[in-house]
């Protein structure tokens, strides 16, 4: 996937032939069936050469506290700034994507309405195209064009998952789950049809979160920077495939430019942490912090039209619609 105002980026672990079990980052997929097969991915402590610290140390360095005030101040703008005009949504002009450019850089994120198109997935893949982002992940609901469809369903690929029911899905960022080489370092969430009642989503920086946690205790950044601090299970699909175990950390930098990664979900069945008090009093706060909400989060209930492109984000959604005998018509579209 190519970046957003150099804040998107994807990050794979290669292992080497045989039963060598070392591993290094690297910012290619040429031997992404490879990835799928690491145990132990290496901790990496880059620098980020944007910002001139190391994010496993940022307390040391001068130029950390400059990053975390305008960080801050980013969100507290963004709270404000509301949706970016697009009129055309499959060829956003040149205005349009610098403005949405802008505010990613700022702040990872960027709000946009565009009216409404008859061949709206087409519409969002040529959006999503003009950003540079490429389709990163095999999912099991990606239709065409490479757009998935998050709707309430029974069809058997999707039944039992919260994503296409009416529940409530608690924090995280698209795509934990994945194998090194399908990271989501981007994405488009757009809505076409809105819920009848519910549905809300709320949005949060990553580096709001990180910067939380390293006001509340630095030691927990180096704890969920560890190369094994969440694990997903391996997990058989529908079809009889399986989706390889996922192994790594919550924060990582990219390998290339250092910019700050994060994967993250708030769920607590099939997720194994690190056996660590550390990791366990970190995991704690950064759930408590969600759940409060912090007051930089982003809320709003899109209504048709409206969407967000972001570096992946850390987002939830409210239930929805849970009066409703027969299925929600709430239409939400993932790029």
């Amino acid at each position: 996937m190519s970046t957003i105002a150099n804040n998107l980026y994807i990050w794979i672990n290669e292992c080497k032939q045989k039963n060598d079990l070392r591993h290094k980052f690297r910012p290619n997929r040429q031997n992404a069936a490879d990835a799928q097969n690491c145990q132990k991915p290496k901790a990496v402590h880059k620098m980020s050469k944007e910002k001139g610290f190391f994010w496993n140390d940022p307390e040391t360095y001068v130029f950390y506290q400059d990053w975390r005030a305008a960080r801050i101040s980013a969100a507290e703008s963004a709270r404000e700034a509301g949706f970016v005009e697009v009129q055309n949504l499959q060829n956003p002009s040149d205005s349009e994507k610098n403005e949405i450019i802008a505010r990613c850089k700022e702040s990872n994120l960027a709000l946009y309405h565009a009216p409404q198109t008859q061949d709206l997935r087409h519409a969002l893949r040529g959006f999503a195209d003009a950003f540079g982002l490429r389709i990163a992940e095999r999912h099991r609901s990606a239709g065409e064009a490479g757009v998935v469809a998050l709707r309430e369903t029974d069809a058997p690929a999707q039944r039992g998952y919260i994503p296409y029911s009416k529940r409530k899905m608690g924090w995280h960022t698209d795509g934990y789950y994945n194998a090194p080489a399908d990271r989501i370092s981007a994405m488009v969430l757009h809505c076409a049809v809105p819920a009848e009642d519910g549905g809300e989503n709320h949005l949060l920086d990553n580096t709001i979160a990180f910067i939380r946690l390293m006001d509340e205790n630095p030691a927990y950044i180096k704890a969920l920077m560890h190369p094994q601090a969440m694990v997903i299970p391996e997990n058989r699909e529908p079809d009889g495939s399986v989706r390889p175990v996922s192994i790594g950390p919550v924060f990582y930098p990219d390998p290339d430019t250092g910019a700050l990664q994060m994967r993250y979900t708030a769920r607590t069945r099939s997720i194994e942490w690190r056996d660590d008090p550390l990791t366990r009093e970190a995991v704690a706060f950064l759930r408590q912090t969600l759940e409060r909400p912090d007051p930089l989060t982003i809320s709003t209930r899109f209504k048709a039209g409206q969407g967000v492109l972001c570096n992946n984000v850390l987002h939830d959604r409210t239930g929805f619609d849970a009066a409703r005998l027969e299925k929600s018509p709430r239409v939400m579209y993932r790029v």
